[in-house]
């Protein structure tokens, strides 16, 4: 299919990565998740439950805009937090070409059984509050579509594609 450029983003919990890998997969385009982007010091804060300011994400949102643009246009998904607008701005103005965001929803109880039952990463629960304080919705006039991470996985793949276009 080819020629997207989408981030899949959302809150801790929400299944960034899990939707971004079978999205890729079925548009068959390469995946790749914003945690391989963040500097050593990032993953330092975050694991001791500081959380990152601006100052910390501008060059990981370059980063990030960076690998969208680099991916030509056969197009990636990239799983990103992508919390703020300005953020997301921040990617696409990095990215230099048309940016599709995918913004997975889901209540607080959801989100937080989610972390709860992950293993060996990172982001400790902690920093779920502070990530929903943080969330910016897209707003109306933003390049991005809203899933509901309720469902089962398929559907919120099925859901995205559809919401899309593709």
């Amino acid at each position: 299919m080819g020629s997207a450029a989408i981030v899949v983003m959302g809150v801790a919990g929400s299944g960034k990565t899990s939707v971004g890998e079978r999205l890729a997969a079925r548009l068959e385009v390469p995946f790749r998740d914003s945690d391989e982007f963040h500097p050593a010091a990032n993953i330092a804060k975050m694991s001791a439950g500081i959380p990152l300011d601006d100052e910390d994400r501008w060059p990981w949102l370059d980063a990030i805009g960076a690998a969208l643009h680099d991916a030509g246009p056969d197009g990636i998904v990239i799983a990103c937090s992508a919390l703020k607008r300005i953020y997301r701005e921040r990617i696409a103005k990095a990215a230099d070409r048309p940016v599709r965001f995918v913004f997975l929803d889901g209540s607080v109880a959801t989100l937080r059984q989610r972390i709860g039952a992950r293993r060996g990463h990172f982001m400790p629960p902690s920093l779920l509050d502070s990530q929903l304080a943080t969330l910016e919705r897209p707003a109306a006039d933003e390049p991005a579509v809203t899933v509901s991470v309720e469902p089962a996985l398929e559907q919120v793949v099925e859901t995205a594609i559809s919401r899309l276009g593709f």
